[in-house]
């Protein structure tokens, strides 16, 4: 049995599990297994939750899968539990590799978005629910960064446990499990491999998904093949800022791929929406000039922000500083506030004649809702917390009034478009990852020759 045909084996999934189940899950089977998985606890969140990593398998190859770096992506949760799954059960699939596995890297990123993994699953409780944490409190992103005048050394206690297991293992491949919103299957990779962007199409299309086809997630995303990319660099970002008079990052570090290079590994990042819409993958050329489409959206982005900011300026006085939403939005309204700013910049590169294609539209159009209503909801979490507490001061409660009436309009814009969208089966976004993981070792091994 291929790794495709397993893939397809994923049974049906109705929610996304929570921490405790994470761990209750990969427990039993390490009870079940104890001639097969090792059980190590390589860390401690930051509120006191063990992490863990479960290794089976014979080398000499290592690979190393974790999930949770951004704790609102939870398809992997369940990829990491069922490869574990798979893996006791196959000898085939763990010859000639350890698999070592950490089911989830944040615990107390991942409670925050607890209330929304048992669905419904629609976009408006989604983010109603949503948390992400703040860039220098992602795993993903807060590992070590010194380049020019930047400098982040403040790597949280989860971040350093993944960092040891790194320098530890040396592993050949590194998968890091992302999911983003809406839209179609995307893919990030830090080599290029033979044949390998085929084999990502492949599997999307086994599943019947879409890749995306329309606008990046950043300008300096370098293209590999359709809807498959190298690895974001955060010195790319810093350059492509600084050459255009723009504030250079320095909030945030660098990336768990960056630093796994220095060990020659091998990094993927399969990205898949909770949503697919029929603009994702249409390449056909509307009458739209794409750089008015985007300095149309950036005006429109713009005034969602400053509504988010005034009502933030407004509470902050009054709100707890030990919040981890109120962090999130502290460090993301002054970040997405520079957007703007960098999408004018961008739009003056552009021939003015080009014409946008559909899915280029649809993806820019829809980031500003997925901003508008994740950081919307994150500050409206903020806001009712400190008032469900019972000691909020007088001055709080007509900002709340005031952001739920605008939160309300952007919630009710999204629910139209419900019935535009398709919600993919969690079973399907699980096999995607899943069949990545293993094309990956496949591709490696395949080079290495």
């Amino acid at each position: 049995m291929t790794y495709l045909d397993r893939a397809h084996r994923v049974p049906e999934l109705d929610h996304f599990p929570g921490v405790d189940e994470i761990s209750r899950r990969l427990d039993v089977l390490t009870a079940k297994h104890p001639d097969l998985i090792t059980r190590r606890r390589i860390g401690t969140s930051r509120l006191g939750d063990p992490i863990t990593m479960y290794s089976i398998g014979e080398g000499p190859d290592q690979a190393l899968v974790y999930a949770g770096v951004h704790p609102n992506e939870p398809i992997g949760f369940w990829t990491a539990i069922r490869l574990v799954e798979d893996l006791c059960a196959d000898p085939g699939l763990r010859a000639g590799c350890r698999w070592n596995v950490i089911g989830c890297i944040d615990p107390d990123g991942t409670r925050l978005n607890e209330g929304w993994f048992d669905g419904p699953f629609d976009r408006v409780h989604y983010a109603a629910h949503f948390y992400r944490p703040a860039p220098a409190e992602q795993v993903e992103w807060s590992f070590p960064f010194q380049y020019k005048d930047a400098y982040f050394d403040q790597v949280m206690p989860e971040t350093l446990a993944l960092m040891r297991v790194i320098d530890d293992l040396k592993p050949t491949i590194a998968v890091s499990l992302h999911n983003t919103e809406v839209g179609g299957v995307y893919y990030y990779v830090s080599k290029k491999l033979k044949g390998f962007v085929d084999e990502l199409h492949a599997i999307a299309a086994s599943f019947d998904l879409p890749l995306d086809l329309g606008e990046p997630e950043t300008p300096v995303a370098k293209v590999i093949g359709p809807a498959v990319f190298g690895m974001i660099s955060q010195q790319a970002v810093y350059d492509y800022a600084e050459e255009r008079g723009l504030p250079t990052p320095n909030e945030s570090g660098s990336s768990s791929a960056a630093y796994a290079e220095r060990h020659g590994t091998v990094n993927l990042v399969a990205e898949l929406p909770y949503w697919t819409h029929s603009s994702a993958d249409d390449q056909a050329e509307t009458e739209l000039s794409y750089q008015q489409v985007l300095l149309d959206v950036v005006d429109e982005l713009e005034g969602n922000l400053q509504v988010m900011d005034e009502v933030f300026q407004a509470a902050r006085p009054h709100l707890s500083d030990d919040s981890q939403l109120v962090r999130g939005i502290a460090s993301f309204l002054p970040h997405l506030l520079r957007r703007p700013g960098r999408e004018r910049a961008r739009a003056t590169e552009i021939d003015p004649g080009r014409r946008a294609t559909v899915s280029e539209v649809f993806g820019l159009r829809d980031n500003n809702r997925m901003y508008r209503l994740r950081y919307g909801g994150m500050l409206m979490r903020a806001l009712d917390g400190e008032i469900a507490r019972g000691s909020a001061a007088a001055a709080l409660h007509p900002l709340a009034h005031r952001l739920r009436e605008i939160y309300g309009e952007w919630q009710q814009e999204a629910a139209s478009l419900d019935q535009e969208l398709h919600a993919v089966p969690i079973k399907d976004l699980v096999g995607v990852q899943y069949a990545a993981t293993f094309a990956l070792l496949d591709a490696v091994r395949r080079e290495a020759g």
